[in-house]
């Protein structure tokens, strides 16, 4: 019985419609520009609307401690970011997951299948979604001012982060609507395959 979330192969009657490969230097860059951007911008947001908890912030021994260990959670978030893009993936696809590292990309994909608009909708924004929504209920309660702008600082350079996979998205939204819509993720590229 045939998958509804993917084929083993493209079928006959599709071509390719776009590429992106954030593995290519020029494109990944690009995206990790404008991931920064996003970060800077959430972050100045975030710490406008909590300018009093930081007016008087100076940076000291402790800061520094605090900037190190929000660091090394970054890290790790990134590894939950692409876990969470694994567990999608396994659970609409049971297919085996590619995990991998580039100089401009960290990557989960199921590069031996073809995958649906949905599953592939769905593994794109699972990540961006369940981070977002974990940070942000940290970020409005927790009192700690110091605690608060580590969480602002993950949320907002992390939400940046998922520029590749809300661009993926922004494509499905507004170019590849059509349900038959197909794509390989090798992890760092993805190929788009649309009925001719």
């Amino acid at each position: 019985m045939k998958n509804k979330n993917y084929e083993v192969e493209v079928p006959e009657g599709y071509k390719v419609a776009k590429v992106i490969d954030a593995a290519n230097t020029k494109f990944g860059v690009l995206m990790n520009v404008f991931a920064g951007v996003i970060g800077i911008v959430l972050m100045g947001i975030f710490i406008l609307i909590y300018r009093k908890d930081y007016k008087e912030f100076s940076f000291d021994y402790e800061v520094l401690i605090k900037f190190l260990i929000v660091m090394v959670c970054y890290i790790l978030l990134t590894i939950i970011h692409e876990l969470l893009h694994g567990l999608a993936y396994k659970i609409l696809t049971k297919r085996k997951l590619k995990f991998g590292l580039t100089f401009t990309v960290a990557f989960c994909g199921v590069p031996d299948i073809y995958v649906y608009r949905k599953a592939a909708i769905i593994s794109l924004l699972t990540p961006c979604v369940v981070i977002s929504i974990a940070s942000l209920i940290g970020i409005f309660l927790v009192n700690d001012s110091a605690i608060r702008l580590g969480l602002i600082f993950l949320f907002s350079f992390h939400f940046g982060g998922c520029s590749g996979d809300l661009y993926g998205f922004l494509l499905y939204l507004f170019k590849f609507r059509d349900k038959t819509t197909l794509m390989n993720d090798t992890g760092p590229k993805q190929t788009f395959y649309v009925k001719e």
